[in-house]
């Protein structure tokens, strides 16, 4: 065994454009970097870029936070002289804790980022946000409302009909000073009175309907102790907290982009010194799982994973735990870019990221999943022949090897041998040869099986090279007296579909039962067994593992399946493309990889098959890349308030059955027209989630600043246009095209969309042509993709998007170049 020479964790290496920016990214890539320089050309800001990464403590950071970690501290590492703040937004005592604060700076640090000095809590800045708070009485800009919870709501209207002023609306600013003083001296229980700002109550954006500043609770702060009793909210503090530090670019997901015009009235009426800028990116919406915190809770709670660093898990202490990389996950999001767009990203790109960084740096081992004893009848009891096998593939530019015992009595994969074989089956069978993977050919001449009639042992001899012929097969295997016991757990999806979300039913009902699968009697080869903790491995045929750091112990080994060799999920997809002819011929580039065991990204049939869910159909909309609305109902909402009994008994429909979150619901039942009409658009066929986020957040939008009774068009036609977006024929932009014109005429979604040619084109026979062009255009760029540089699909994507003027599905396009360029 060379050990010496071995890396087991080498730094892969990246080329970097000619063009890169600071941090080797290549200048000018998203539109957030585009407006940070254009500040930086004028002068705003005095030239500073600082940005922020601010986390709530209440649970596990997970890939979508990722997203934005890579894009605020990667932005400060880019930028000469900026910096990125690590702060935690801890401003509700009920629900956070200093293990998620110590967890959250341990995934960061994880990740390669480094805050410096910048560490801040906003716990630290609420005698400062109060002081803010009695300024903004003092100007007659807030005020204390003794209004029950249920009142407030009541009172703020619905998206057809303004708000209503409170009966204290109009206290005097002593009475307000006095009574918010006595609020904060702990004089009044939860409840009794909060503190709102005065703002504008016939607003067409909620939020701007006098918003709730603070709030009695009389709850222990994991930092703060007893020290206070009210808590300011999400949407007061966060502006605030960002304006003292001297935030420049304050960087949000789009669902806080209704947010937005609070968050600049409260940097322009309290006495802060700077005026940071909020501006909004698409967060990451990834296939077979979900983003919730609260959602991901409810799993830890309930026992359906083992904790937040469960493997199957988006966590980032998953990912680590499983064996992802911080190099990959940063790679994955460079991959992903920063839109302005929701959208659905496909899992298969995350874990293309996971196998091309895993490819470079885990050095090749054998080990079999499924025993069965294999006899080599021609070598000597108690004689071993020590073979010299290389850690990594001539494709890979890394050297090392071991030594691997060669003994009598083998161990192969069960699943590798078949007494009646079909046709262009190319392992083990009766009378047949294949090669040991660094080994010598064999042959089986006879057939073992026990009082069962179970095949228990093959009876096997070696072929010398030269007698053998050509020999298709190759198989893995493992010297039986020095192969060592391991654990093997099999990880997959979390999920059986891409999105769990997506129908009214509970979430929880898509959990895979297969996502994980432990298998008990595996056996490794022994070169593995003096390694670390952490070390990873591609086991040959089989996938990338990584040895559990956390259950593993000397005497037993325990691996974690990090990801497949190959995506063999990804075929729900290709099967449906493949259907219209496309691509047809370019099938062969899996098989030639299948035959090459060692090589990256190849894998043979094996064990894994028989533990691997079978790919779950998936529908036609999830296939065609369609992109599902999210809503985010604003923070610091309590339960719905009590109504109708009619409308009642919605409320309760909509929270209880169709999962919508409270404050959704209390929107679309304080009104029974909006109701009504949130009805009649679900039955039309959208979802019940998809249907809330246009009737919340875009008909008040479409309506211009009014507040009609009820708009021109019908319910049903609303929920047509809805399920247009959800089956990928509308994009999310031309849907707000169509719903203003709706709303100007009346007309139905479909005419619109016609008439306007704003039908996305979603057929693979339709595309094909265009992608066929754009690659005939580009063979230089082609040559460039099939050697390695992968990330030229967003420039193919790029063109056949601007021949169709927008207007292919993007998701559909991608599917059918990667079909063709392999």
């Amino acid at each position: 065994r060379n050990e010496s020479s071995r890396p087991m964790s080498p730094e892969p290496t990246t080329s970097t454009p000619a063009d890169a920016a600071p941090g080797g990214r290549a200048a000018g890539v998203d539109f957030i970097r585009a407006i940070i320089a254009e500040d930086l050309r004028a002068g705003t800001h005095g030239g500073r870029v600082v940005t922020r990464f601010p986390p709530e403590p209440n649970g596990f950071l997970h890939i979508g936070h990722a997203k934005a970690i890579c894009l605020n501290f990667g932005i400060a590492q880019e930028v000469p002289g900026a910096r990125c703040h690590l702060r935690f937004d801890d401003t509700n005592p009920e629900t956070e804790d200093i293990a998620y604060v110590n967890a959250i700076i341990e995934d960061v640090r994880w990740l390669g980022f480094d805050w410096g000095d910048d560490l801040y809590f906003a716990s630290d800045y609420f005698e400062q946000m109060y002081e803010f708070a009695e300024h903004l009485i003092r100007q007659g800009k807030a005020y204390v409302d003794s209004s029950s919870e249920e009142e407030i709501r009541e009172l703020r209207g619905t998206v057809t009909e303004p708000g209503r002023p409170s009966p204290y609306r109009d206290r005097s600013v002593e009475e307000n000073l006095d009574l918010f003083r006595r609020m904060r001296a702990g004089e009044f229980p939860d409840g009794a009175h909060v503190l709102r700002a005065k703002i504008d109550l016939a607003s067409p954006n909620m939020l701007l309907r006098d918003p709730i500043l603070y709030r009695i609770r009389h709850a222990s702060h994991y930092r703060q102790g007893d020290a206070w009793c009210i808590y300011p909210l999400y949407d007061y503090a966060h502006p605030l907290e960002d304006a003292i530090e001297g935030v420049t670019h304050s960087l949000c997901t789009l669902e806080f982009e209704i947010n937005r015009p609070l968050y600049d009235w409260v940097v322009e009426n309290a006495p802060v010194r700077t005026r940071p800028r909020q501006y909004e990116f698409a967060r990451l919406n990834l296939d077979y799982t979900v983003m919730s915190k609260r959602k991901l809770l409810q799993l830890v709670n309930n026992g359906l994973v083992s904790g937040w660093d469960d493997p199957r898990m988006p966590t980032i202490a998953g990912l680590r735990r499983r064996g992802v990389t911080p190099e990959a996950i940063r790679n994955f999001c460079d991959m992903i870019g920063v839109a302005k767009t929701e959208s659905r990203v496909d899992i298969g790109k995350l874990e293309y990221a996971i196998r091309d960084d895993l490819n470079q740096r885990a050095p090749r081992v054998l080990c079999v999943l499924q025993p069965l004893r294999v006899v080599l009848t021609d070598v000597p009891e108690g004689e071993v022949l020590w073979l010299d096998a290389p850690y990594f593939p001539h494709d890979v530019p890394r050297e090392g090897s071991r030594a691997l015992p060669l003994s009598r009595e083998l161990l192969i994969e069960r699943t590798d041998f078949m007494e009646e074989p079909p046709k262009g089956y190319h392992r083990l069978a009766p009378g047949r040869a294949v090669r040991l993977r660094h080994g010598p050919v064999i042959r089986c001449d006879e057939v073992v099986r026990d009082d069962a009639g179970e095949v228990v042992l093959l009876r096997c001899s070696r072929i010398p090279d030269e007698e053998a012929g050509k020999v298709k097969g190759t198989i893995h295997w493992v010297s039986a007296p020095h192969a060592l016991p391991c654990t093997v757990r099999l990880y997959d999806r979390l999920f059986t579909v891409p999105d769990p979300e997506a129908t009214d039913a509970d979430f929880k009902e898509f959990l895979n039962p297969n996502s994980l699968v432990v298998v008990e009697d595996a056996r490794i080869e022994p070169s593995v067994q003096h390694d670390p903790l952490g070390s990873r491995y591609q086991f040959e045929r089989l996938g990338y593992f990584y040895l559990d750091p956390v259950d593993s112990t000397v005497g037993r080994l325990v691996f974690n399946r990090t990801v497949t060799l190959r995506d063999t999920w990804a075929k729900a997809v290709a099967k449906r493309v493949e259907a219209t002819g496309a691509g047809a011929g370019d099938a062969g580039g899996a098989e030639a990889a299948a035959a090459e065991p060692g090589r990256a990204g190849g894998s043979g049939p094996g064990p894994a098959e028989a533990a691997r869910m079978a790919p779950s159909a998936t529908r036609a909309a999830d296939a065609a890349g369609a992109t599902r609305p999210s809503t985010r109902a604003p923070r610091g909402g309590g339960a719905a308030a009590p109504r109708a009994p009619g409308l009642e008994a919605r409320y309760r429909t909509y929270t209880d059955e169709l999962g919508l979150s409270a404050e959704e619901a209390d929107l679309l039942t304080r009104d029974s027209a909006i109701a009504d009409l949130f009805d009649a658009a679900r039955a039309a066929g959208a979802s019940a989630k998809g249907v809330a986020n246009w009737v919340i957040h875009e008909l008040p939008r479409a309506a211009e600043g009014r507040t009609p009774a009820e708009p021109p068009f019908s319910g049903a036609a609303l929920g047509d246009l809805v399920a247009l977006v959800e089956a990928g024929t509308l994009s999310g932009t031309a849907a707000r095209e169509v719903l203003a014109e709706m709303a100007a005429t009346g007309r139905h979604p479909a005419e619109i969309m016609d008439r306007r040619g704003l039908r996305q084109i979603s057929d693979p026979e339709a595309l094909w042509p265009i992608v066929e062009a754009v690659i005939g255009e580009s063979p230089a760029k082609v040559d460039e993709y099939r050697a390695g540089r992968f990330g030229l699909l967003g420039f193919f994507i790029g063109q056949v998007m601007r021949k169709t003027e927008g207007k292919a599905n993007p998701e559909v396009v991608k599917t059918l170049l990667r079909n063709r360029l392999g």
